[in-house]
C-alpha cells in the first residue's frame, strides 16, 4: 500500500525486464516420433505422469458446443497432426473476430464459441481446451510478442506491444512447440513467454486495485525490444493514472 502526501498530475509504474531468449525458426528442425504423427498422439506412461495435468479438460462444457466443434478438425479421417493443428489455427481468423478487453479475466470457451469473439487469452484457452479433447497435452502461456513492424512505426500483428497469451502443445520428438491463434504463428522469435500454466488464472502475472475515477485511468503501453536476434530482450511496461 502506498500513501501520498500531496497530490500530482500523474502516477507511473514502470517494469523493465531484460532475458535471454532463443527462438525456433520452423518445427521441421525437430521430426514427430511416428507415435505423434496421428490423433491421438501415443504417450509413454511416463509422459503420462509429467503431462497428466496438461492432458485432462479444466473447462466444462454443458451444452457440447466445444466438442461439437473440436470434432470438425478430425472429422473424415483428417487425423495427421501437423494437419489438424494447422487447420485449428486457421479457423480463428475465419470464424471469430478479435476484440481488445482490459477487463479481469478469461472467457470460458463456450462463452467465446457463442459470441464468435474475443481477445487472444480468449482464443488461446479455447484452443488448449479444444486439443485436450483430441489427445493433446497442452498449457496456457502468457509473455510477450515482438513485432519488428512496430520499430518502424507501422501497424503490428494483433496483440503485439501489449502482454500476449497462446499456447503451447507437447509433441513427442519435437517437445512443447508454441502455437498463436490470434496470429497464426507456430515457430520463430517472436513469442517470448514468461509464464506457462494449466489454465489461465493460474499464469496472472501481476494484479492490484486503485481507488479512483474512472477517468482517471491514462492506459497502459509495452514495448518490447530485441537487441540482437536471439540474444538479449528488453521489455519495459509502463502503467499510468491521471
Amino acid at each position: 500500500m502506498i500513501d501520498f502526501n500531496e497530490q500530482g498530475s500523474e502516477l507511473t509504474f514502470t517494469f523493465q525486464v531484460r532475458g535471454v531468449y532463443f527462438g525456433i525458426k520452423g518445427v521441421d528442425a525437430f521430426p514427430l516420433e511416428a507415435r505423434a504423427e496421428e490423433v491421438p498422439i501415443q504417450y509413454t506412461p511416463d509422459e503420462w505422469s509429467d503431462l497428466i495435468g496438461y492432458l485432462r479438460p479444466h473447462a466444462e462444457d454443458p451444452d457440447g458446443s466445444l466438442a461439437a466443434w473440436t470434432k470438425r478438425f478430425v472429422a473424415g479421417d483428417q487425423d495427421q497432426t501437423v494437419d489438424v493443428l494447422r487447420r485449428m489455427l486457421a479457423a480463428f481468423p475465419s470464424q471469430f473476430s478479435y476484440r481488445a478487453r482490459e477487463t479481469e479475466g478469461t472467457q470460458t470457451p463456450g462463452e467465446t464459441l457463442r459470441k464468435k469473439s474475443g481477445t487472444c487469452r480468449d482464443y488461446a484457452w479455447l484452443m488448449v481446451e479444444a486439443l485436450r479433447r483430441l489427445g493433446f497435452a497442452s498449457r496456457f502461456v502468457s509473455g510477450y510478442l515482438y513485432d519488428a513492424a512496430l520499430d518502424g512505426g507501422k501497424v503490428g500483428m494483433t496483440g503485439s506491444g501489449a502482454t500476449h497469451a497462446w499456447l503451447q502443445v507437447f509433441l513427442p520428438g519435437a517437445g512443447w512447440l508454441d502455437y498463436d491463434p490470434t496470429n497464426q504463428i507456430n515457430a520463430g522469435f517472436d513469442l517470448i513467454p514468461l509464464a506457462v500454466a494449466r489454465h489461465p488464472g493460474q499464469a496472472i502475472p501481476l494484479e492490484g486495485s486503485w481507488f479512483g475515477e474512472a477517468k482517471d485511468y491514462l492506459g497502459m503501453s509495452v514495448n518490447v525490444v530485441v537487441s540482437k536476434v536471439g540474444q538479449f530482450i528488453d521489455a519495459s511496461e509502463e502503467d499510468q493514472h491521471g
